[in-house]
């Protein structure tokens, strides 16, 4: 499993890696230097990923990791699958570990290219009021059970999160 080959773009759709399926109460991350998704913690109980998480390879955000996607779908996926994916838009956030400085750590929210049921939105204004603010507020909680603040600063839309993949790709496509 070498991610560093997948390019972070194919036009106006990115590439994502699912680390953590939609549902589950395990979080799963990829290990670069071993090449194998392990699992990093489980959530408190009642406490599932919402949709699918995981990151688009060959790129890196203000954090040093690759940049972070939830990604809607009809169907759960699996950790290491590769969905080609629309952005939807992008949650800025700002996170800070306890007595340090808070970091800008975004999540792109994107949906299958290949979904059926969500096919036909093309922008985070789209989706129900609901759940986007669910989508918030699961980061938030997510957040402050590991002892981190997370802070929503702003939504920008479906452009300005494939500006954002542009600007983070570590390669050129």
């Amino acid at each position: 499993m070498k991610y560093h080959r997948i390019p972070s773009l194919n036009k106006k759709l990115i590439n994502v890696i699912i680390e953590t399926p939609r549902d589950s109460q395990n979080k799963f991350t990829y290990d670069p230097a071993m090449h194998v998704f392990k699992l990093k913690k489980t959530l408190p109980m009642g406490t599932t990923f919402p949709f699918d998480f995981g990151f688009i390879p060959n790129t890196e955000g203000a954090d040093g990791d690759p940049l972070d996607v939830l990604v809607i779908m009809d169907q759960h996926a699996f950790p290491g699958c590769l969905i080609s994916c629309r952005p939807l838009g992008i949650l800025e956030a700002k996170q800070a570990e306890k007595n340090k400085k808070a970091v800008r750590n975004d999540r792109i929210i994107a949906v299958a290219d290949c979904s059926v049921g969500f096919g036909n939105i093309s922008d985070i204004k789209e989706l129900n009021k609901g759940m986007v603010e669910e989508i918030e507020n699961f980061f938030i909680d997510y957040n402050k059970h590991e002892g981190k603040k997370f802070k929503p600063v702003k939504w920008c839309n479906a452009n300005q999160a494939l500006k954002k993949v542009k600007r983070n790709s570590k390669n050129t496509n």
